[in-house]
C-alpha cells in the first residue's frame, strides 16, 4: 500500500480507534461500590454507651464498607427512649439498624410496635446484648406464646432471653458452619453475662454456645462450705427470620463489657453479622459483589 494511502487511513480510523478503547475502559471499570447505611441505636442502662458506640462505629467502619451513624441516648436507665423511634419511616435510608439499647421498662405498645413495623417491611436488624432485655412486659419471664400481645420484640429477636448470672468468663463454642462464623476458632472472653434462653423460636438458628462456669459466692459457701462450682449453657449468638418478609436479624448476647466489644473476635462477629443481615456476605465469609 503506497505509504500516503497508509498514512491517510491512519489518520481517519486513530480517533474511532481511541473512542473505542476509552469506552470499553469506562463500560469494563467498576463504579465505586456505596457503603452500607448502618444505624446504631443506643443507650439506656448499665452499659458504657458512649465508649461502646465508639468502639463499634470503628470497629464496623474499618471492617467493612459502611457507614454508621449513632443515636445515643443520655439516659442512663431503663426508661431510655429514642426520638428517632417517634416517626413511623424512622429507618428510612438506611440498609441495617444495629439495636444497642437497654430499655427494659419502656413498654408503651404504639412506641415497638413503631420499631418492629420496619423490621416486619424488611429492614435488617443486628441485636447486641442488652436489646435482648429491651422492650418487655407482663409475664415475659414465662415463655411467651406466638402472637401474644408480649412477644412481639421476641419474635423479631428469635429468642427469649429474661436474665443473667454473675460475671464470669464465658467459653464459645460454634455450633455449625454458617457465613458469619466461618473459619472463626473457639475462645473464651473476660468476665462476662450469659443470657438465659426461656425460648428459641421456630425460625432462629443457633450459631453459638456459650458455656460458663461460676463459682459458689459467700452466701451459698456460708449455706454450703462444700458447694461446687455450676455450669450453664446458652445460645450466645444466632440467626432469624422474622415476619412475612422473612426479614433478616442477627444477635448476640454478648458484650457488656468495653473490653468484650473492643475484642477483634467479637468485632469480626458483629461486622459480619451487619454484611449477612444486609444480605452481603458469601458463604466463605467474604463481602459479596452487591
Amino acid at each position: 500500500m503506497p505509504k500516503f494511502i497508509l498514512v491517510a487511513l491512519t489518520a481517519l480510523l486513530s480517533p474511532l480507534f481511541a473512542a473505542g478503547v476509552s469506552q470499553g475502559d469506562e463500560a469494563t471499570q467498576p463504579s465505586e461500590k456505596k457503603p452500607l447505611q448502618v444505624l446504631l441505636v443506643a443507650g439506656g442502662c448499665c452499659h458504657d454507651y458512649t465508649t461502646q458506640t465508639k468502639i463499634l462505629q470503628e470497629g464496623i467502619e474499618e471492617r467493612i464498607n459502611a457507614k454508621v451513624t449513632v443515636v445515643l441516648s443520655d439516659n442512663t436507665t431503663t426508661r431510655a427512649r429514642f426520638d428517632i423511634y417517634e416517626s413511623d419511616d424512622w429507618a428510612d435510608g438506611y440498609d441495617v439498624v444495629i439495636h444497642d439499647e437497654c430499655s427494659a421498662d419502656v413498654t408503651e405498645k404504639p412506641y415497638v410496635g413503631r420499631i418492629l413495623k420496619q423490621h416486619l417491611d424488611g429492614v435488617p436488624a443486628v441485636n447486641l446484648h442488652c436489646a435482648m432485655h429491651s422492650y418487655r412486659w407482663d409475664d415475659f419471664r414465662k415463655p411467651v406464646q406466638d402472637g401474644a400481645d408480649n412477644a412481639g420484640w421476641y419474635e423479631m429477636l428469635g429468642l427469649q432471653s429474661t436474665g443473667h448470672g454473675p460475671r464470669f468468663p464465658i467459653d464459645i463454642k460454634h455450633l455449625e458452619q454458617h457465613p458469619i462464623t466461618a473459619g472463626m476458632e473457639d475462645w473464651t472472653t473476660i468476665d462476662e453475662e450469659l443470657y438465659n434462653n426461656i425460648r428459641v423460636f421456630d425460625g432462629a438458628s443457633a450459631l453459638i454456645q456459650g458455656v460458663q462456669e461460676t463459682q459458689p459466692n459467700k452466701k451459698q459457701l456460708k449455706k454450703n462450705p462444700n458447694a461446687k462450682p455450676q455450669e450453664a449453657t446458652a445460645v450466645v449468638a444466632w440467626t432469624n427470620e422474622y415476619g412475612p418478609n422473612k426479614t433478616r436479624i442477627f444477635s448476640t448476647s454478648l458484650g457488656h463489657q468495653n473490653e468484650t466489644v473492643a475484642d477483634a473476635r467479637y468485632m469480626d462477629l458483629v461486622s459480619r453479622g451487619v454484611l449477612w443481615a444486609a444480605g452481603q456476605l458469601e458463604e466463605d465469609a467474604t463481602a459479596s459483589g452487591k
